[in-house]
C-alpha cells in the first residue's frame, strides 16, 4: 500500500527545491516573511487614477492663470506612474511595502496550499511582466524562458494574456495558440482555437467597443500629425485603444506633449485619456477594462459563481489594477504586481521583475508535475 506521507514529502521537497533555486537565482533579496502574516492593502487615494481627474484636481484658482494647473496636475500624475528609479532595497519604505505586499516567491508554498482542489486560472499582463520595459515597444520580446513557462503552465491551467496592444501584437510576440489573448485593456478578446479547458463549443469573442473602430482609426491619424513635432513621441494604434508613448520624450516636453493629446480628444467626448507607464491611453468611455476582462473570461470557462475557482493575476501597470481589484471583490484568487518601486495597489503579492515572474510560472510547473507523478505513484 502507498504511503500517503511520503507523496506529501516528495512533493513538499520538490516545491522547496525550485523555490530554491529560483530565489537563489534571483538578484533581488525579499525578507521572508511568515505564512501566517496577516496582509494589508494599502489605500488607492494618493494619486488620482487618471489625468481626467487630475486636471479636476488641479481646477480651481489656478484655471485663472491660463490652465497651468491643470498642466502641472498632468506632469505629476505622468511622473507618478512612470517612476525613473528604484528605491533602495534598504529602505524602511520598502520594507514596509515588502511587508505588506510579500514576494509571491517567498509565499509560494502559501499560495499552492490555497490552490488546492481549486481550479487555478492564469491572467498575465505583457509588457513589464513577461516582457521588459524598453525604449522601442515594437522591440518588447519575451526572453525564451519565459515564453517556455508560459507554454508550460498553460498545459495544467486556462491562460490568458490581458494587454492594452493589440491582440494581434500580443499574438506576434508570443506566438502560443493554446492562450486566451484580451487585447486593447480587454476590449478585444479572443480564445483558443482548441478549448481544452473550456466548457462548451461556443468560440470565445468579445469585442464590446467594435463601434469605436472607426472613430480609433481617424484620432490616431490626428495624433501621428500633432505629435510629430514632438521628439520621442511615439503613437501606437492598438485597435480599440489608442498609446502614446512618451518613454524617449525629455520631461519637460511630457505637458506640451499631453497639451497636443489633449487638443484632438476635445472633439471626441466619448473617448477619455488615462496613464500608464511613460504612456499616455486613449480609450472609448464604454464601463470597460481588464477587470471587465478577466471576468468575462471566467464566465466563458464556466467559472462565473463558482467558489472552486482561485484566478491568478500578474501585472505591473495602472492599467492592472483594474484587476486586481475584481479580484479583491470577488474574494477570490490573488493579484501579483511586479513593480521594484512601492506603489498603492490592490494586489497582494509582488514580484520584483519579469525574470521572477517566469520563476513563480517554473515554480507552478514544477508543483504541477510534482502532483501528476505523486498521483501516479499513489495510484
Amino acid at each position: 500500500m502507498t504511503n500517503p506521507n511520503a507523496v506529501v514529502s516528495d512533493t513538499q521537497s520538490a516545491i522547496t527545491m525550485a523555490i530554491n533555486v529560483a530565489v537563489n537565482n534571483s538578484a533581488i533579496f525579499s525578507p521572508p516573511v511568515p505564512s501566517h502574516y496577516n496582509i494589508t492593502l494599502f489605500p488607492r487615494t494618493k494619486f488620482p487614477k487618471s489625468i481626467e481627474t487630475a486636471a479636476c484636481a488641479g481646477s480651481g484658482s489656478t484655471v485663472a492663470h491660463g490652465g497651468a494647473g491643470k498642466n502641472i496636475a498632468w506632469v505629476d500624475v505622468m511622473r507618478a506612474s512612470s517612476p525613473t528609479r528604484s528605491m533602495s532595497e534598504n529602505s524602511e519604505e520598502k520594507k514596509t511595502w515588502i511587508m505588506k505586499h510579500p514576494s509571491a516567491l517567498r509565499v509560494f508554498e502559501e499560495i499552492m496550499s490555497a490552490a488546492k482542489m481549486k481550479k487555478v486560472v492564469i491572467f498575465l499582463d505583457y509588457d513589464g511582466t513577461l516582457s521588459p520595459i524598453v525604449e522601442n515597444p515594437d522591440q518588447a520580446y519575451m526572453a525564451p524562458e519565459m515564453r517556455i513557462a508560459v507554454k508550460n503552465v498553460a498545459k495544467y491551467f486556462p491562460t490568458a494574456i490581458v494587454s492594452g496592444r493589440c491582440r494581434a501584437k500580443v499574438y506576434n510576440f508570443v506566438r502560443l495558440s493554446e492562450l486566451y489573448y484580451a487585447g486593447s485593456h480587454g476590449m478585444d478578446i479572443k480564445g483558443p482555437s482548441s478549448r481544452k479547458h473550456q466548457k462548451g463549443n461556443q468560440n470565445v469573442l468579445c469585442q464590446p467597443a467594435k463601434e469605436f473602430l472607426p472613430m480609433m482609426n481617424e484620432v490616431y491619424e490626428l495624433l501621428l500629425e500633432k505629435t510629430k513635432g514632438i521628439i520621442g513621441a511615439n503613437v501606437e494604434n492598438n485597435k480599440f485603444c489608442l498609446s502614446v508613448h512618451f518613454r524617449c520624450v525629455a520631461e519637460e516636453g511630457w505637458s506640451n506633449l499631453a497639451d497636443r493629446v489633449k487638443s484632438v480628444l476635445k472633439d471626441y467626448p466619448k473617448l477619455r485619456m488615462t496613464q500608464g507607464r511613460k504612456v499616455l491611453e486613449i480609450r472609448p468611455t464604454i464601463k470597460w477594462d481588464k477587470g471587465k476582462a478577466i471576468e468575462f473570461l471566467l464566465e466563458s470557462l464556466g467559472f462565473a459563481n463558482s467558489k472552486d475557482v482561485l484566478p491568478i493575476y500578474i501585472g505591473d501597470d495602472r492599467t492592472d489594477e483594474d484587476a486586481f481589484k475584481v479580484l479583491r471583490e470577488r474574494g477570490q484568487g490573488f493579484g501579483i504586481l511586479v513593480s521594484k518601486t512601492p506603489k498603492e495597489t490592490d494586489a497582494i503579492y509582488s514580484l520584483q521583475e519579469p525574470l521572477e515572474a517566469s520563476y513563480v510560472l517554473s515554480a507552478t510547473i514544477s508543483y504541477m508535475e510534482t502532483i501528476d507523478s505523486s498521483y501516479a505513484i499513489a495510484n
